[in-house]
């Protein structure tokens, strides 16, 4: 399927939040026509809200099943079952499932539609409120290549994509879906850290976010390894090393691995309902 294909088909999502308008915002600067789109919400006045902002158009779920070529499952992972059910009696296998929830495997979404019904799961993250989104995505049984295509055509407007093994999604989900909250209480701990050195508040946190964006750009722009890039800040004896000294002996690598596998480990109890 060709990308100009894609933009043809009837897209629906179910459950717009933010990540939910953040797509639907990126298809439309893509070159999907609005009335393509459909969306659904819990509320009618957030539906009326998107319908006017954006131009789509507001149905329910059941509506936006049938009439859908697509459809984008942006619901919690404790919603989805519930909307599953609503949803089987209306999705036939003609259409293309996505499922956005963490931690739900395809075979959750495939055992309650009808059977053969194509299930693409996708792993995004926040930076798609800006474009700069990461989203993982992996095929069901019975996705095949112009399944994954139509996914990468829809969230590439919104930042990058990357393809793995479903058996690695939940790894994906701890290193990227959760991945920014991370760099969100790093920069948080070092704005703290620089009120303590003795900096206003707003100067430690434009020296700590520029530096954050500008290390962000030299490692994806450079192809550099980041120990090579670190190392050419670290002067011998320099006030680089003594910081890097002083996280190693506080185990800062060995609890970040620590805490990776517990968001990982989560992801998976997810996946059975916990």
């Amino acid at each position: 399927m060709t990308a100009t294909t894609a933009l043809t088909q009837t897209v629906a999502v179910l459950g717009t939040g933010k990540i939910g308008e953040a797509l639907l915002s990126g298809m439309i600067r893509a070159g999907w026509a609005p009335d393509d789109l459909l969306v659904t919400a819990r509320r009618a006045e957030r539906a009326e809200e998107l319908r006017i902002r954006h131009g789509v158009r507001a149905v329910d779920n059941a509506h936006a099943a049938k009439a859908a070529d697509t459809l984008i499952l942006a619901v919690k992972p404790q919603d989805m079952d519930a909307l599953l059910t609503e949803l089987a009696p209306h999705v036939g296998a003609d259409k293309l499932v996505i499922s956005a929830a963490a931690g739900i495997p395809t075979t959750f979404v495939e055992d309650r539609l009808t059977d053969g019904t194509a299930v693409v799961r996708v792993m995004p993250n926040t930076p798609v409120l800006v474009d700069e989104g990461m989203s993982v995505i992996s095929a069901g049984r019975h996705a095949d290549e112009t399944h994954l295509a139509r996914a990468e055509a829809i969230f590439q407007p919104v930042g990058k994509t990357l393809r793995v093994p479903e058996k690695q999604q939940d790894a994906a989900t701890a290193l990227s879906g959760s991945g920014p909250a991370y760099f969100y209480y790093l920069v948080e701990a070092m704005t703290d850290a620089g009120i303590l050195l003795g900096l206003p508040r707003a100067q430690a946190h434009d020296l700590i976010v520029q530096s954050a964006i500008g290390a962000a750009v030299m490692l994806r722009d450079s192809g550099e390894h980041p120990v090579k890039l670190r190392e050419a800040v670290t002067s011998p004896a320099g006030t680089t090393i003594s910081a890097i000294r002083e996280l190693e002996n506080h185990g800062v690598r060995a609890a970040l691995i620590a805490a990776l596998e517990a968001a990982r480990d989560r992801s998976r109890e997810l996946a059975g309902g916990a």
